[in-house]
């Protein structure tokens, strides 16, 4: 394993054993078995490592919409979208808490938002993946013209977002899978 992953693997267990806020760069540079500095030579600072660590090792939503749009106009639409929702589920509920550690710390959440802003990257570009999918997908008449794409992708996604936040407080009393059927047929209604 290189240097860089090395680093990641160690930011990714040092944040879920400390929280972000615990998760300093000494700690993380330790935990690798690497000095600060040559944890600076691969990451430009904590956002970066943070991004890489949502990124790299959390179940990838890219991957999971170029899938999906692989898919337009082919196979079941429901059973497509539901596979989504399962990824994106399963990513919301893996991020969480390095999302929340974020947002809870002002300082860098301006230096995370600064470093989305300086990439072009942010959690509203899956959403408009999928409604690009579902334009698609209404395109070639497999879903209703009247439906507005951008409403229903991100009414699936944030309901994706908001059962994975559930999840950390209460037993939800559904299965993953049959949840997000329900919810894929509710977002799509054709």
């Amino acid at each position: 394993m290189n240097t860089r992953d090395r680093i990641i693997d160690a930011a990714e267990q040092v944040i879920r054993e400390h929280g972000i806020a615990g998760a300093t760069t000494k700690r993380i540079a330790q935990r690798a078995d690497c000095s600060e500095a040559l944890l600076y030579k691969h990451f430009t600072g904590k956002e970066r490592l943070v991004l890489a660590v949502l990124l790299e090792r959390m179940p990838a939503l890219a991957p999971a919409l170029a899938r999906l749009e692989l898919e337009a106009g082919r196979g079941d639409l429901v059973a497509n979208l539901t596979a989504f929702a399962l990824t994106a589920l399963d990513f919301y509920t893996k991020a969480a808490g390095i999302a929340s550690g974020v947002i809870g710390d002002p300082q860098l959440l301006a230096g995370f938002r600064e470093m989305l802003a300086t990439v072009g990257g942010g959690p509203h570009l899956p959403i408009e993946r999928l409604a690009s999918y579902l334009s698609e997908e209404q395109r070639l008449g497999r879903l209703d013209s009247a439906l507005d794409s951008a409403t229903a992708a991100t009414l699936l996604m944030g309901a994706c977002f908001h059962r994975a936040n559930l999840s950390y407080f209460v037993t939800l009393p559904d299965e993953p899978a049959r949840w997000a059927q329900d919810v894929v047929r509710a977002a799509v209604r054709r």
